[in-house]
């Protein structure tokens, strides 16, 4: 009876002391996007009880013994707060604030936030990024992302091309805070120039369709958002050390000395890459830097001046190959006939270098507790070419595909590396002195400027302003220059005979005809493009309770103008052409209603007008202008439904894009004979449509999966033509209307899918695996070839491929460091990533130009933060 008496008095002393602990609970999210942390660290300080955020941000902690405590919040990238408890109760939104963004800033930008903005987003956060971005070009990052589809296209450093819901790279804005960093001319991103960016970003926001990006010239398709540090309030910094397939490697360091007493924070990094390349003559060397200077110049002020870049040179495999080449080949796979040996050494027959920083200065200002103004002007200046291996005249032409009439020599059979010494031979041979092959820059030399200012004011709680001005200018230097004569002396730089208009139609300085070229000299093409725009844009964003209402409108005038110094005398007024201009025009709104504390439905409407490409407003390779071309159009609708629990998120997105008069930058082509042509395209209507699915599921603190799922259908809503067709050795002549109503717009994936988890096997070692799927696939194909009735274009099979991810967490010498490693295609699957018919006709896989994706690779990386 003594013992059982006992045991009672036991249980009820120690439910006295349960009774007695405090139970706190809450929801941590991120202090500008209110987007829930997941896996966010919740430790009561001084012990070892911790607990982490759910899928919706939320937590529960329990103190170990009664009284007072303090609760310490943590999450990679961000500023650990502590929070003070003595009771049970329940903080409500604990709200971090991101190591980058101390000074209170207000976002030039404003990124999308959850439940409220109604758009189609996903979010990658800064631990993804570091814990998956070593050994990759930045959009590989964003393959898990529905609707995004992204190959390494010649799996040259930096030369990943991405597309959104079906949308080709020049109609997906990128935005590095807040600024575009498109290509003026093609709309492209050239991601080699911006290498560094998975060091310095701590964000990365991906907005689908219509998007919330307050600027006046819009993308179509989507829109990515790319948050960079701007300074580290917490001094520190950061080692990384990795190696990896192909002898890569890099090497980097950060600093940031934190927020002094005076108001003053600087971070600096610098870090170097290099490797042999996934394939023979792909090699790389590149060094990204970023610096930043900031001052709080009064507690409602910030100056901030920012300096990025990356200097690169790295060759590529310009050249789509024939699948019985590559079966032939003994590399398989990852053969590249773009390479060869000059002087003993590997030299890559296609190369690119550029370098192109870029220099920000962000004012701030919170003028009061309801209105703020955030300026930023922006200039970069960038420099470099592609230099590839060409010959002089047109016959006999040659060509780096192998088993072709008019191949470069090799060093052996045709799959062998090119002899670039036996060019040499030849023209030192060559009795006149010429040089019969020669090694050219395309050189691209621009400077660009931009500024945009955004002022906001808050009316009421519910009911907020927001107004803008939007200004670029654009300057684009393009020529020929001689790099190597291989052997020679000088190669002629001739003229051809005037058309019917008197404007030469040839290529060479018309001011120098018939001139003998040597290295450093410009030949063939020299022109200007000039391209200057001027937006204001407006949005009003009314909240009431559960229900968010906003509406946008922009406007844009944006001038095209061209400079020729070849194709026109010195004297000649023409050859410098009149200012082009094009209207663009903006109108989008939106609702998402929160139906409760866990479920939300969203529709969005857009209209978008913008100016065509400047490419495509010049024809004849002159000053010529294109009476046809006229403003793109696109006009979407959306609807979206999202569900968040501590468990279980997960939303469905509908779509629907009709997208009108498509331009498209001439296509230029090679022909048999050596002669260049130019096709000039405009007028092509698209239907992009679609359903998107996103699945997150955390059933316990050790595990947690992902996955999402797009079906697209995107097609070619009508037959277009006539079109235009220019040539270097000839004058223009017109193609008949092109059959390509009811095709599959190609280039991407119609089908996506993918799964991941996230698996804590020990509490300081988790994996990763990931399978991405390919699907519906239509190689790329020249619109302008179908001139064809009945035409199909070439299907891709179908691919799976499986990532691993490992992450380990540790302390050395007392600092906080990790070693991470990645292994992408895992089971080295062969697959094809990339197609083009440049021909028109049914092509099969024995005729069409593919390349490989890239077999097993794997890095490994070591971090230690100071």
């Amino acid at each position: 009876m003594r013992l059982i008496l006992l045991f009672f008095l036991a249980l009820m002393l120690s439910g006295a002391q349960l009774f007695a602990q405090s139970r706190i609970t809450g929801k941590i999210f991120d202090s500008k996007t209110q987007e829930a942390l997941i896996g966010a660290t919740v430790v009561v300080k001084g012990s070892t009880v911790a607990a982490s955020a759910s899928l919706d941000g939320s937590f529960k902690i329990t103190l170990p013994a009664p009284g007072s405590g303090v609760l310490v919040f943590s999450y990679i990238g961000y500023i650990s707060k502590e929070i003070p408890v003595s009771e049970s109760k329940n903080l409500g939104s604990v709200l971090l604030v991101a190591n980058s963004s101390s000074l209170n800033e207000v976002v030039i930008n404003a990124p999308a936030i959850d439940r409220k903005t109604p758009i189609a987003v996903s979010t990658v956060n800064a631990e993804f990024i570091e814990e998956k971005g070593s050994g990759v070009d930045f959009p590989q990052l964003l393959k898990e992302t529905p609707g995004v589809m992204v190959t390494e296209n010649g799996g040259g450093y930096g030369d990943s091309r991405i597309s959104i819901r079906g949308f080709s790279a020049n109609n997906v804005a990128v935005l590095i805070n807040g600024i575009p960093v498109n290509d003026v001319e093609n709309g492209r991103v050239y991601w080699s120039d911006w290498a560094g960016l998975t060091d310095i970003t701590s964000s990365i926001q991906v907005q689908r369709g219509i998007g919330a990006s307050k600027v006046a010239a819009p993308s179509l398709g989507g829109t990515i958002a790319i948050t960079t540090r701007s300074l580290d309030a917490q001094p520190g910094g950061t080692l990384i050390g990795s190696a990896g397939s192909f002898n890569a490697n890099k090497e980097g360091v950060s600093v940031s000395s934190g927020l002094s007493d005076k108001g003053w924070a600087t971070s600096f990094l610098l870090s170097r890459t290099n490797g042999d390349g996934i394939a023979q003559g792909l090699y790389f060397n590149g060094y990204s830097y970023f610096a930043n200077v900031s001052k709080l110049l009064t507690k409602s002020q910030t100056l901030s001046l920012n300096i990025m870049g990356a200097a690169q040179l790295h060759g590529q495999r310009y050249n789509k190959n024939l699948i019985t080449t590559y079966k032939n080949a003994t590399q398989g796979p990852q053969y590249n006939s773009d390479w060869g040996y000059y002087n003993g050494q590997v030299q890559s027959a296609e190369i690119n270098y550029y370098n192109k920083p870029a220099i920000a200065l962000n004012h701030i200002w919170t003028i009061n507790s309801s209105s703020s103004l955030s300026t930023v002007a922006q200039a970069s200046f960038g420099t470099g070419a592609s230099r590839y291996v060409t010959n002089a005249s047109a016959s006999p032409y040659k060509t780096l595909l192998p088993n072709k009439s008019g191949e470069y020599p090799r060093t052996g059979d045709a799959y062998s590396p090119v002899d670039f010494d036996a060019l040499v031979k030849n023209n030192m041979a060559n009795g006149d002195g010429s040089s019969l092959n020669y090694f050219q820059n395309v050189a691209n030399s621009h400077q660009q400027y931009n500024v945009l200012s955004t002022y906001k004011k808050n009316f009421s709680d519910n009911l907020d302003l927001m107004l803008g001005a939007d200004l670029r200018y654009y300057e684009g230097q393009h020529y020929y220059q001689m790099q190597d004569l291989l052997g020679g002396q000088y190669v002629y730089d001739p003229r051809t005979t005037s058309n019917s208009s008197g404007v030469n139609a040839g290529s060479g300085d018309i001011n120098n005809p018939y001139h003998k070229v040597v290295v450093g000299d410009r030949f063939n093409r020299n022109y200007q493009f000039d391209v200057g725009s001027i937006g204001l844009f407006s949005q009003v964003e009314y909240t009431k309770k559960a229900l968010t209402v906003f509406a946008s409108g922009a406007i844009s005038n944006t001038g095209n103008k061209r400079i020729d110094y070849f194709n026109y005398l010195n004297a000649d007024p023409n050859r410098e052409s009149k200012y082009i201009y094009f209207l663009g025009l903006q109108a989008k709104g939106g609702a998402n209603y929160n139906l409760d504390n866990n479920n939300n439905v969203f529709f969005n409407i857009g209209f978008l007008q913008r100016a065509p490409l400047v490419a495509n407003v010049f024809v004849n390779n002159n000053n010529s202008i294109n009476t046809d071309a006229v403003p793109e159009k696109l006009m979407s609708y959306e609807l979206g439904y999202g569900f968040r629990s501590a468990e279980l998120t997960g939303n469905v997105n509908l779509y629907r894009s009709t997208y009108h008069d498509k331009s498209v930058a001439p296509v230029t082509e090679v022909n048999t004979d050596g002669s260049v042509s130019s096709v000039n395209l405009s007028g092509l209507n698209e239907l992009h449509q679609g359903v998107e699915f996103n699945l997150n599921y955390k059933p316990n603190r050790a595990i947690s999966f992902r996955g999402m799922f797009s079906v697209g259908k995107w097609t070619y809503l009508s037959d277009t033509g006539p079109i235009q067709v220019i040539s270097d050795n000839g004058f223009p002549n017109t193609l008949p209307s092109l059959h390509v109503k009811g095709l599959n717009v190609g280039d991407a994936a119609q089908t996506t899918g993918s799964f991941g988890a996230d698996w804590y096997i020990l509490p300081k070692v988790k994996i990763n695996p990931v399978v991405n799927y390919y699907a519906n696939y239509t190689a790329n194909f020249y619109a302008d070839n179908i001139t064809g009735a009945n035409y199909v274009p070439y299907k891709i099979p179908n691919y799976t491929l499986y990532d691993l991810n490992i992450v380990f967490r540790f302390k050395f010498a007392g600092l906080d460091a990790s070693f991470i490693g990645n292994c992408r295609n895992l089971f080295n699957t062969a697959y094809i990533s990339d197609a083009l018919d440049s021909s028109g006709l049914n092509n099969t896989a024995s005729t069409i130009g593919v390349y490989y994706g890239t077999g097993r690779t794997y890095t490994t990386t070591l971090r230690i933060k100071f």
